[in-house]
């Protein structure tokens, strides 16, 4: 494999309408070496990575790999340029030797797939990872698949690897495997990486210079060695006041509020993905449940949601059976925020503000005679919650789906909580891909709630955000139940071994 070329974005700008999401950035990566870009949510670092890759033509500027200038993803591509993105972009029914070998540009009309084999063989020999040809990719833990996304990169001679969150649905062990050997690739001098996190704690680990983007401008670049966590959360944040944490209040833990018995609930194969399981989390109290993605945490909160059926067992809130009908939601204030909100919890191509009407179109002022909507009303309604909740968008009327991540979730918790109606929140990795400060603002959102009586159920597989944030800490493997522990009683290594299944070693 040749090495690496130098890439060079000078001058970059572009434009969404009225939202300018860089303006006149300027970046330089050096052969050979592990560049990181942060920013909070909105910072422009996803715009500029699809500029780099040609997937954005931007409005003024240019991208260049060893000084020749490149604009369109195939150009991208035969320079060496590749990206792994946030969500996993493999198909899932098909196997790991079709998913590398479909990712070829060069793919003939008919393959021989004894050559291909032979060929994938011969490369996972020098592979930094090994995996499982004929595994299906949706039998694979959240680890693997990242691991054959990045195999995918090197198998198409990609030299310069962008990064997009590569860890946020890895366990810490995972995390650290996956970049120590990203930077064994760099040291070789066979690989350039560009990552783009807001794990600052990778930052200093792992990558050897630093950009900062905020607001879509550049605002400094510096080696790691010269500085330190601080200063790059100043220049992330500038002159804004840094996120303050919500106190949490004493409250005496006894009311249950939601109760969870013999549940049931089969996966996406028919087999049973929650067995059995049985858990209540009381007022004022925020119940934390860890472990690794695939133990049955994503069909717990679909269950609760309506998003899938139960076979068994009976959920209960305030001790009054529980079904997700609109009317149980409202009568009950439980509500749901599922993993991956703009999917699961937004109608992304609707506006800011028909999404923050969601819960109450059907009622005055925003419904008129039952049926006639006033767009009047859920402007103003929308554009209170806007200011309430911090959230930026160009417009209220702009489609939610051009919003960050972190301004999406603002929007849902806004829709959520926004009304006071809400006494149980059932919240799924709700911080997965956010900024410190975006990060922050769900927090003390959800400790608020439970300082004020509410209940919370948290699923997550961030064991430092559940360390933050709950009172009580359930660990899940396999669909059950297999450890219980206080906040201020929790030991990582124990409740490590019980999220990997080996608790009796």
């Amino acid at each position: 494999m040749c090495a690496p070329p130098a890439v060079e974005a000078i001058g970059l700008t572009k434009s969404f309408g009225a939202l300018r999401a860089l303006e006149d950035v300027s970046l330089e990566v050096r052969p050979g070496t592990f560049h990181a870009i942060v920013g909070e949510n909105g910072a422009g670092k996803s715009t500029l990575a699809k500029c780099l890759l040609g997937f954005y033509r931007p409005d003024a500027g240019e991208v260049k790999l060893d000084g020749v200038a490149v604009a369109t993803p195939a150009e991208a591509r035969r320079a060496g340029l590749g990206m792994v993105f946030q969500h996993f972009t493999l198909a899932p029914s098909m196997t790991v030797a079709e998913n590398l070998v479909l990712a070829r540009p060069d793919l003939p009309a008919l393959l021989n797939w004894k050559k291909e084999r032979e060929r994938l063989r011969l490369f996972l020999e020098h592979a930094p990872f090994s995996v499982d040809l004929d595994a299906r990719v949706e039998h694979l833990a959240a680890g693997q698949k990242q691991k054959v996304e990045i195999l995918k990169q090197l198998y198409l001679e990609t030299r310069v690897l962008i990064l997009d969150e590569p860890t946020s649905v890895l366990t810490p062990s995972e995390a650290d495997e996956v970049m120590m050997v990203l930077t064994s690739l760099v040291r070789q001098g066979s690989l350039s990486v560009l990552l783009i996190t807001h794990k600052l704690r990778e930052v200093m680990a792992f990558a050897d210079r630093v950009t900062v983007l905020r607001r879509g401008r550049w605002v400094a670049s510096s080696e790691v060695e010269h500085i330190d966590i601080p200063r790059i959360a100043e220049w992330m944040i500038g002159n804004s006041p840094p996120p303050e944490h919500a106190e949490r209040s004493d409250i005496a833990h006894h009311t249950p509020a939601l109760e969870i018995q013999d549940l049931l609930v089969r996966g996406d194969h028919g087999l049973p993905a929650v067995k059995r399981l049985n858990l209540t989390v009381h007022t004022g109290e925020i119940l934390g449940i860890a472990g690794v993605s695939g133990n049955g945490q994503r069909e717990l909160v679909q269950a609760i949601g309506g998003q899938r059926d139960i076979e068994g067992g009976s959920v209960a809130a305030f001790g009054v059976p529980y079904r997700p009908s609109r009317e149980d939601i409202r009568t009950t204030g439980l509500f749901t925020l599922p993993e991956e909100p703009l999917e699961n919890a937004t109608v992304p191509r609707m506006s800011v503000a028909e999404n923050l009407a969601l819960r109450t179109f059907d009622r005055a002022p925003i419904s008129q005679l039952g049926f006639l909507l006033d767009r009047v009303a859920i402007g103003h309604a929308a554009k209170e919650l806007v200011r309430r909740f911090s959230i930026r968008t160009p417009s209220v009327w702009a489609p939610i789906r051009n919003l960050s991540g972190g301004n999406v979730q603002r929007s849902v918790l806004a829709r959520d909580l926004g009304s006071g109606e809400a006494k149980i929140m059932v919240v799924a990795n709700p911080c997965f891909g956010l900024d410190f400060a975006a990060t922050a603002f769900v927090h003390n959102q959800l400790i608020d709630l439970r300082n004020r009586g509410g209940s919370v159920l948290l699923v997550s597989e961030d064991l430092d955000e559940l360390m933050k944030v709950a009172d009580r800490i359930l660990v899940m493997s396999g669909g059950e139940i297999a450890h219980e522990t206080l906040r201020a009683d929790l030991d990582l290594a124990v409740v490590g071994r019980y999220m990997g299944g080996h608790a009796g070693e």
